[in-house]
């Protein structure tokens, strides 16, 4: 009877025990979803670095997404490594098909350089003609979803678009030298520049630069002043600016940067091998067997750059390509209007590497340094809960700087606008 008796008490709390026990996991489930997808983060407006300029403020009063809150979607937005993941998968959702010229460009070591040039869809708003000179992220071109989407968005505002294909990025194109794209090399984007300079005599240019790109675009137009002739602006999204310091980083779990070195370095074998004859065709044997069991060993991007990358332009040793090709040491120069962005929450690009374009903003007159909270690496995803919108916060932000910059420049004395020697100009003001 005494075991019978036990065995009706010790019952009933057994299914009470398990649904304990599920609730608990239920709980668990929910507190880690919540600290993975950050949905306790609120939303806030861009943290903003920059001088009270006349110009500054009428680009902040004019170009709303960088004063309002930034909204990612409710659900996974605010996690910068789903943003990233989404950009680096899909690139895009319901990507347009802009249609485009392809040019090519004869270079002097036999390369052969290749851009994309979108006509504007209509006229600009300030009846002037405008072109976006645009520089995609790492290994990347025109065919991405995400440079589609932009330059569809900039066209219909009536901006003329050239995409420059970074060398050996596209699968169908093949090299024509031993020498792909690097960190840092301008070669490319300047014969791009100067192709538009000469078939467009009337335009003027800004200029925009993803990721690598930026680095590319502000390097640019900072080792040479007369690259920024007829320059309006220049615009960088979610580049490290000195790849010198980030190589530290790349090799930490923080952020599982780590994970995200590895994945990139194998995307640069798959596009390095992909041209193995013409990069290794000419070269000894011993040398070509060499290099292609190093390639194949190689875990990080820092790996592959030492290996073959620097060895394109016959840099030394890492630390001296990483400090020749990264554009901090030639970003100061830069004296056009220059909207620097960045993500807080960017997987990429460690939080020590934003003291550069912070800085640059409290010194320089011409920066904005804009940082959001959300957005990681070239997502800047918007939508409600679920499902994001086509365009992003960083295709809106872009195109409304060169509204508002060109606005300015209509509007502005032509003093200011340099139209007039400085000799005119005090006779003017007399």
């Amino acid at each position: 009877m005494t075991h019978e008796s036990d065995v009706h008490t010790i019952s009933p709390e057994l299914p009470a025990m398990f649904d304990g026990m599920k609730l608990a996991a239920v709980a668990t489930v929910l507190y880690v979803l919540v600290r993975c997808l950050n949905l306790k983060s609120p939303t806030a407006p861009p943290d903003l670095t920059y001088q009270d300029t006349a110009l500054n403020r009428f680009l902040l009063k004019s170009c709303p997404q960088l004063t309002k809150e930034y909204i990612p979607p409710l659900l996974w937005g605010k996690s910068g490594h789903l943003q990233t993941a989404l950009y680096g998968k899909l690139g895009r959702v319901s990507s347009p098909h802009p249609s485009g010229v392809r040019k090519y460009l004869p270079m002097q070591d036999g390369a052969t350089a290749t851009f994309d040039l979108f006509e504007p869809q209509g006229d600009h708003r300030t009846g002037d003609d405008i072109t976006m000179v645009i520089c995609p992220g790492i290994g990347n071109h025109s065919e991405k979803h995400y440079i589609r989407t932009f330059v569809d968005h900039a066209q219909k505002d009536g901006y003329r678009c050239a995409v420059l294909n970074h060398l050996g990025a596209l699968p169908n194109i093949e090299l024509t030298s031993p020498r792909m794209f690097t960190y840092g090399c301008t070669w490319e984007f300047a014969a791009m520049v100067g192709y538009i300079k000469r078939t467009y005599p009337q335009t003027q240019l800004m200029v925009v630069g993803f990721s690598l790109g930026g680095n590319i675009v502000c390097k640019f137009l900072g080792e040479n002043m007369m690259n920024q002739e007829r320059v309006l602006c220049c615009v960088s999204v979610c580049q490290g600016y000195s790849a010198l310091r980030a190589q530290e980083t790349f090799l930490q779990w923080d952020q599982f940067r780590r994970f995200y070195n590895f994945l990139m370095a194998d995307n640069m074998k798959k596009i390095i091998l992909s041209h193995r004859h013409s990069l290794f065709g000419g070269s000894p044997v011993k040398v070509k067997d060499l290099d292609l069991c190093r390639l194949y060993t190689a875990t990080s991007l820092m790996q592959i750059d030492d290996n073959i990358m620097r060895k394109f332009h016959g840099h030394s040793s890492l630390k001296e390509y990483y400090e020749k090709e990264s554009c901090v040491h030639y970003i100061h120069n830069v004296n056009v209007p220059l909207l620097l962005v960045n993500s807080a929450d960017d997987p990429l690009v460690h939080d020590s590497l934003l003291n550069i374009p912070r800085t640059l903003g409290a010194k320089k007159p011409n920066v904005i340094f804009s940082l959001t909270l959300h957005g990681g690496h070239l997502g800047f995803f918007e939508g409600a809960v679920l499902f994001p919108q086509p365009l992003t916060w960083m295709d809106k932000v872009i195109v409304s700087y060169a509204n508002a910059m060109c606005q300015w420049e209509k509007q502005k004395p032509p003093c200011q606008s340099g139209q007039l020697s400085p000799s005119s100009c005090a006779e003017e003001k007399a």
